[in-house]
């Protein structure tokens, strides 16, 4: 098969070859855990719930009609309950449910096949108020920030890592997603991988949606250096790796 057969062959659904394989929850071995391990000694900031969020424009429809992809930013910052609202909206979880006395999954405001969201969300932050520049991780469970550290260069980075992507260093704030596979593959085996980037694509419409409600733009980006934007936020790249971005700033 050429590349462009072998390619469209991974789009099609291949649930039926699961009819001979066992995966490793059939097997009973442990789920992976819901949430990344974090260093508890970061630095953590409180961001703010939704019960508490105001934004400027929540009608739906207008904000479903008006969503584009812009690739110009203003220098003007986000606030911090603006990033916590965008947060919430592609991320953010609604309960999680328990089974047998374990958490075993979470339901957030975004589908994902089996409940698995394999996905963590890692920010580059430029210009957002009371938050200092560098890589931030977010906790989706807890609903807080976790800082990992400031990076040298880091709009000349993110740059270069989108492959001269300009209009990524302007950017108020990027959002990179990574992938933790094995979330999906303890369930699903070898039909985890299609549902799994299906999954990015639920994440990343919701953020545009809840970026029009405070008159911010986005832009996904899958044109990307892969060894270069794992670096940036210090994943393996083997069993964690960044699958999109988007870059995200005022209009």
């Amino acid at each position: 098969m050429d590349t462009i057969a072998v390619n469209r062959n991974f789009m099609k659904s291949n649930f039926k070859e699961m009819d001979n394989v066992e995966s490793d929850q059939m097997k009973g071995l442990p789920q992976p855990a819901l949430e990344k391990e974090f260093d508890k000694n970061n630095k953590i900031i409180d961001l703010i719930t939704i019960e508490k969020i105001k934004i400027e424009n929540n009608n739906l429809i207008q904000n479903i009609k008006n969503r584009k992809s812009y690739r110009q930013f203003k220098d003007k910052s986000l606030t911090l309950e603006e990033l916590s609202f965008l947060l919430w909206a592609s991320q953010g979880v609604k309960s999680v449910y328990e089974r047998n006395n374990v958490s075993y999954a979470t339901f957030r405001t975004v589908p994902s096949a089996g409940a698995r969201h394999p996905f963590e969300t890692y920010l580059l932050i430029n210009n957002v108020d009371k938050l200092k520049r560098g890589l931030y991780h977010y906790l989706a469970i807890e609903h807080k920030l976790l800082f990992i550290k400031e990076i040298e260069n880091q709009n000349k980075e993110i740059a270069a890592a989108t492959l001269g992507q300009e209009f990524t260093a302007k950017a108020a704030v990027v959002f990179i997603w990574s992938c933790l596979a094995y979330r999906g593959e303890w369930r699903y085996n070898i039909a985890a991988h299609k549902p799994m980037l299906l999954d990015a694509g639920h994440i990343c419409q919701n953020l545009y949606l809840a970026c029009e409600g405070i008159k911010a733009g986005a832009c996904a980006i899958a044109a990307y250096n892969q060894e270069k934007v794992d670096k940036i936020i210090g994943v393996d790249g083997e069993n964690e790796f960044s699958v999109y971005l988007s870059p995200v700033g005022k209009y």
